[in-house]
This record gives C-alpha cells, sequence and structure tokens, in this order.
C-alpha cells in the first residue's frame, strides 16, 4: 500500500508544480484601424456659403478614395439647405453646394461622367425644423452608395485630432455662447489634449453633429451615437 500512496503524492506534488508555472498572456488584439458603415458622406456648409472648409475638403477626399475602391458605377451627389431663406434660393444654393462638392470630387480623380448631381434645396431635411431656422445639419451635401470607413488612425496625432474637432465646431456651432468650448479650444492649442477633446467631443454630440471619426471616440474606442 504504500506504493500506491507514494505514486499519488508525486503526481500531486507533479500538478501543484504545473499550476505554479507563470501563465503565457496573450496581448489583445490591436484595434481594427477602420469600420465600415453603409452610409453617405456628408460634407457640411456655413450659412449661407457653398465654400469648401478643410474639413469639407478632407471628407470630399475620403469620398473619392472610397468610390476608386468599391467598384460602383455612379455616385449620388445631393446638395441640401435649411430652411432659412426662400425656397426658390434655398434650391439655388443647394445646387452650387452640390456643385461645389462634384468639382472637388473630379479634382481628386472621380469620373465627371460617375457623378449624379441633384439639388433638393429645403426639402430633405436630415433635421426636421420649422421654417427660417439654420441648423447647420441641414446645410450639406450628401454623397450616396459608398462605404463610410470610420478611420481610427486619426487618434495617433492628438493635435491633428484636436484641430478636426475645433473645425468642425467653429463650423457648426448654433450659438455664439461657447465659453466651455472655447475654454477647451484653448487647451488643445496649448496641448492639453486629454483636457481639451472630450470637451469638444462632449460638444460636437450634444449638439447632434458628426465626430470626425464616426463610430469612435479618443483615444480609439468604439462610440454609438444612438
Amino acid at each position: 500500500m504504500l506504493k500506491p500512496r507514494i505514486a499519488i503524492f508525486g503526481a500531486a506534488l507533479l500538478l501543484g508544480a504545473c499550476d505554479s508555472q507563470p501563465q503565457a498572456l496573450t496581448a489583445p488584439p490591436p484595434p481594427a484601424p477602420s469600420m465600415a458603415q453603409s452610409s453617405a458622406y456628408l460634407v457640411f456648409f456655413d450659412w449661407d456659403k457653398s465654400n469648401l472648409s478643410p474639413q469639407a475638403m478632407a471628407t470630399i477626399g475620403q469620398a473619392a478614395a472610397a468610390y476608386k475602391t468599391s467598384g460602383i458605377a455612379r455616385l449620388a451627389n445631393v446638395g441640401n439647405a435649411d430652411t432659412s431663406g426662400a425656397p426658390d434660393y434655398n434650391m439655388a444654393l443647394s445646387l452650387r453646394r452640390a456643385d461645389a462638392v462634384r468639382q472637388a470630387l473630379i479634382q481628386n480623380g472621380v469620373p465627371a461622367a460617375s457623378i449624379d448631381t441633384t439639388g433638393r434645396g429645403e426639402t430633405n431635411l436630415l433635421v426636421p425644423t420649422a421654417d427660417n431656422v439654420r441648423e447647420p445639419q441641414n446645410r450639406r451635401v450628401e454623397l450616396a452608395g459608398l462605404q463610410v470607413q470610420a478611420r481610427t488612425d486619426i487618434f495617433r496625432d492628438p493635435r491633428a485630432y484636436c484641430q478636426a474637432l475645433m473645425d468642425k465646431w467653429r463650423q457648426y456651432r448654433n450659438s455664439q455662447v461657447d465659453m466651455v468650448e472655447a475654454a477647451a479650444i484653448a487647451k488643445c492649442e496649448a496641448g492639453n489634449y486629454e483636457a481639451g477633446i472630450p470637451v469638444l467631443e462632449d460638444a460636437l454630440i450634444t449638439a447632434k453633429m458628426p465626430l470626425p471619426a464616426p463610430g469612435y471616440r479618443w483615444p480609439g474606442r468604439t462610440y454609438s451615437a444612438g
């Protein structure tokens, strides 16, 4: 009876030694560089303007790149306006906006014959409003038929991401009273990104404005606006 007991005791020691070995650590997979979303690229405009901001040009560049890799034959380019001003004027303004985007797409390598350009005036509101309301999200061009890529590599450079947030806030804000946002912008410009970026992101989300990387917040965590 002694030998079996010794054998059992030895096996227990062996198992204990195995359990005491350090476990191999598996690093978590890196975040995906992008996430495809079935949606339209949205190019926004200042009130009563059809010129393209740096942020608008960046969005158009992304849409052009998506067109080149998507294999689609045609791209819908639809201009829109908010309800401030006369309907006839807004129809013409929406066409000017769509044409500005069309020219920028051509400059980015999209064939002119592949762009279907139309204007909807104030009849295609993204945010329903009463008449004569200046709503930033209704002043837009929609580029449809593409998969939107939510790029997370923008977070690699906090300074560039903070600049994108500042550009969006300055472009879409409805009020001149933005002391909290102004303080956040000052922090970003001073290099204090940890303090400035979350405040600007919160301001855009509260105002129902799209973040520079749809679906993500700094430093790259997923986010749902719903």
